[in-house]
């Protein structure tokens, strides 16, 4: 976790609750802060583990200041991120970008002869969060030559794919209803 994230996060925590659960601070993998509905107040976006014995995806979770400063929960996504921490090369990560997006990448650089990237780019549009951004590459490690890469924007549908212009539908795809299948299908990945 970044750690300047990590002192305003440990006053925060005690007061972040969804629904009727509280987020168990154990389980927040990784935290990132910025204005992602530019009003001027910093928001928070978090990547939370499922609970022991599931086997379910991490979890998103944004939360948006309000006009009087608390933060108020926007998005709660379970089983969204692919990603195991504890294993090395397999966590994933979400952070803030400088023009108020947000990044969630996930990768697996360490098991097997495949290895991959893939970044969600995640804006703030018509009041709710949406994937604006899909990048994927990938390598084999036995096969040096065996490379790929892709970057879609999501929302005009154009996109290069191994250095050659690709192009889907167009859409605006909230994160909710996001499947990592959209953006490799575009791409030409399977």
């Amino acid at each position: 976790m970044n750690a300047r994230l990590t002192l305003p996060l440990v006053f925060l925590l005690p007061s972040l609750a969804f629904a009727a659960e509280a987020i168990d601070p154990g389980r927040i993998v990784s935290a990132a802060t910025g204005d992602w509905d530019k009003d001027g107040a910093n928001d928070l976006a978090l990547l939370v583990k499922p609970g022991d014995g599931t086997d379910e995806d991490n979890a998103v979770y944004i939360y948006l200041a309000g006009e009087d400063g608390p933060l108020a929960l926007k998005s709660a996504i379970p089983n969204k991120v692919w990603g195991q921490y504890g294993l090395v090369g397999q966590a994933p990560s979400i952070t803030a970008l400088p023009n108020g997006s947000l990044l969630i990448t996930t990768h697996n650089d360490s098991v097997g002869r495949d290895r991959w990237e893939q970044k969600l780019t995640i804006a703030y549009r018509n009041f709710d969060f949406v994937v604006a951004g899909y990048t994927y590459s990938s390598y084999d490690t036995l096969d040096p030559g065996n490379t790929s890469h892709c970057d879609l924007n999501v929302l005009t549908g154009k996109g290069k794919s191994n250095d050659k212009p690709v192009s889907a539908k167009g859409a605006l795809v909230l994160l909710k209803d996001w499947t990592d299948d959209r953006g490799q299908h575009a791409c030409g990945i399977y």
